[in-house]
């Protein structure tokens, strides 16, 4: 028994050597990675317990299992010697720093889940070795320098949920995904040719997964392929045989001629039609000449249909008329609060246009007219639904809603073929830009806690409005769809339009949308609820307070330590030097507790958890009021709060994604 005993010791002691090794060797692994990527020492990793080292998110039997290090201004490239000995990782996240190079060989990470590389300075091909890994699921390479073709290999990744690899060079063709769990898709603003494979999994997706790749195709995705050249005698061709050679250069002669003689006589109808069109147009009288067109697809560099892109106040007209099938008018609403608009459809048709944003629903421009006068238009996706009726019904409840916290929508159009509504245009912007600038820039920050109560209240204000409406909701509440007023008063925009989408085409949201849906309205084909804005408005909150974009599920990810989370961001961000102070140290920590202890209760994953906004807004006015009472440096306009946090912001900036 005593020889028996000292082996089971002497095992004992060798694997725990063995474990206190592997342990070593990540802690090793991580200081290596960090000598490569980390010049400015950003990355404050110290004492024995690696586990507890910022960006070290989670460990499993003492081996780093998640490690996110983002908006930390890293630099360099990676090393894959590094990388590799941390074989237990699942997620790895370097999202928005400067890291530059290729991306290394990942094949030693097998159980690697969801990789996140996007907007750094990443260049070469597409990473090969992530086709390798069959545990992937998620792959993340936004906004880099990668070029060469996306790999059929691809197609072994048979777990794939999320591939985004937009604002890249990428060329060649698409492979033909067929991973039926993919979700999340986009392919947009590479340099992908061809036509795009009609699998059954890509048919899910809507154009706008695939926009900005001039050379892309599909009839499928509204993409019309262009109709190939007519054939003809190429240099490379063979010659023709000699006894034929007349009778080939006699039939060339009369198609030349054919095709000339066709041309002119196309010619002179298209002449005589404009000067038809002209002489009816000068006979029409003046007070119907406005509401007598339809809107329909322009060329311009905007594509997409519609409304073309242009460059500006100085861009290429964006709108122009169709013949008299698609007979529509402009409705304008009043509601007393504005005079009778200054406009015409003919102004709006005349109008130069900007693309601003493409989303679930429809594409959003910035329309400049003739006379200076400027406001956004929202082009729907689908124009033949809802039915006329039902859409003119909704619309109505829309357009008669008024609120200091609302974009109002001023009027819409209808036709055969086109839907658009027109609202005022907010040129200071979305909060999207005040809490994360633009894309260029480090990252957001957390805002001050006044800021973050005001901009609450005024959401919860606006929100609660809606909901007062039977039935109506906003329905897709995120930071790009909230502009900010002449005041920078937060006002809500795109409420109520869920209701447009067609049930039988559902299409898939885009990442910046679903992380602030409700779990259980994540299903396209689900109606939003009163209670989905209530979880959407949580997740706004944590967004507010932590500076952080809900790309990821922040219920999932973090779970019952979200207070966690989002006090070591804060903290971060205060021993930085990033967050202005308070003059009570007490007060910031009670306000910024009652702002995250509301935001845990709308995110409850039971919706009959949640409260109702109503309950909401209650709880944040009570919050502002002892704030207030407190202490007199907690207003609104006191220096070194809201009006420091808005006077940076960029002008004449609207996202509406």
């Amino acid at each position: 028994m005593g020889q028996m005993g000292q082996h089971w010791c002497v095992l004992f002691l060798i694997l725990l050597w063995f474990q206190c090794a592997i342990s070593g060797g990540d802690k090793e692994a991580l200081l290596g990675l960090k000598s490569s990527i980390d010049p400015s020492n950003s990355l404050h990793w110290n004492g024995n317990n690696f586990c507890k080292w910022d960006g070290v998110r989670e460990c499993l039997r003492g081996r780093v299992s998640k490690l996110v290090l983002e908006n930390l201004n890293l630099k360099g490239t990676l090393d894959s010697r590094f990388l590799n000995q941390l074989d237990q990782i699942r997620v790895l996240s370097f999202k928005q720093n400067s890291i530059f190079g290729k991306i290394p060989d990942l094949s030693g990470l097998k159980n690697l889940k969801s990789v996140y590389f996007s907007y750094n300075n990443f260049s070469g091909e597409f990473p090969a070795s992530l086709t390798t890994l069959h545990r992937l699921k998620t792959i993340v390479l936004s906004g880099n320098h990668l070029s060469g073709e996306i790999p059929d290999s691809l197609l072994n990744v048979k777990r794939l949920y999320a591939f985004y690899v937009d604002d890249n060079n990428f060329t060649g063709n698409i492979p033909p995904l067929n991973q039926s769990g993919l979700k999340l898709l986009n392919l947009s603003n590479n340099q992908l040719s061809g036509q795009i494979p009609a699998t059954p999994v890509l048919l899910k997706f809507n154009s706008t997964s695939f926009s900005g790749n001039v050379g892309l195709c599909g009839d499928a995705f509204n993409i019309p392929c262009s109709l190939s050249p007519p054939p003809s005698l190429s240099p490379a061709s063979p010659p023709p045989p000699a006894g034929k050679s007349h009778h080939r250069k006699t039939r060339n002669i009369v198609i030349i001629a054919s095709s000339v003689g066709g041309f002119l006589l196309l010619c002179i109808l298209i002449t005589l039609l404009v000067i038809c069109l002209k002489k009816r147009k000068k006979e029409s009288p003046p007070e119907k000449k406005s509401d007598t067109a339809a809107v329909t697809a322009a060329s311009g560099s905007g594509g997409g249909g519609g409304v073309a892109s242009g460059s500006g106040k100085n861009g290429g007209s964006g709108f122009a008329a169709e013949g008299d099938e698609g007979v529509g008018k402009l409705v304008f609403f009043f509601a007393g609060d504005s005079p009778e608009m200054s406009y015409s459809l003919e102004d709006l048709l005349k109008a130069s246009a900007e693309t601003l944003g493409r989303g679930t629903v429809g594409s959003t421009y910035k329309a400049v007219m003739e006379s200076g006068f400027i406001v956004t238009v929202k082009r729907l996706k689908d124009a033949r639904y809802p039915r006329v009726e039902e859409f003119r019904r909704h619309v109505d409840v829309i357009g008669r809603l008024r609120h200091q916290n609302l974009v109002p929508l001023r009027a819409y159009f209808q036709a055969k073929e086109e839907r658009l509504l027109v609202y005022d245009y907010f040129p200071n912007g979305s909060l999207f830009s005040l809490i994360h600038g633009s894309r260029t820039s480090a990252g957001g920050k957390p805002l001050h806690w006044t800021s973050c109560l005001k901009i609450a209240e005024d959401l919860a204000t606006g929100l609660l409005y809606i909901h007062q409406n039977p039935g109506l909701t906003h329905g897709n509440l995120k930071s790009s769809n909230v502009l900010l007023g002449s005041d920078f008063e937060s006002c809500l925009t795109d409420y109520g339009l869920m209701s447009f989408r067609n049930p039988d085409f559902p299409e898939e949201s885009s990442a910046s949308s679903l992380f602030y849906r409700a779990p259980e309205c994540r299903d396209p084909r689900k109606p939003i609820t009163q209670q989905a804005d209530v979880y959407s408005f949580g997740v706004l909150l944590l967004e507010l307070l932590t500076g952080k974009t809900p790309y990821q599920d922040l219920v999932l990810e973090h779970g019952s330590d979200i207070p966690k989370w989002v006090k070591s961001v804060r903290d971060e961000e205060t021993e930085s030097g990033d967050e202005p102070t308070s003059s009570g140290n007490e007060t910031s920590e009670e306000k910024l507790t009652a702002l995250l202890n509301i935001a845990m209760a709308c995110i409850s994953l039971v919706p009959e958890n949640r409260p109702v906004m109503k309950e909401v807004l209650r709880m944040i006015r009570e919050t502002r009021a002892e704030a207030a009472h407190v202490s007199s440096n907690s207003s609104d306009h006191s220096p070194g709060r809201w009006s420091d946090t808005v006077q940076s912001l960029p002008r004449d900036e609207h996202l509406s994604i």
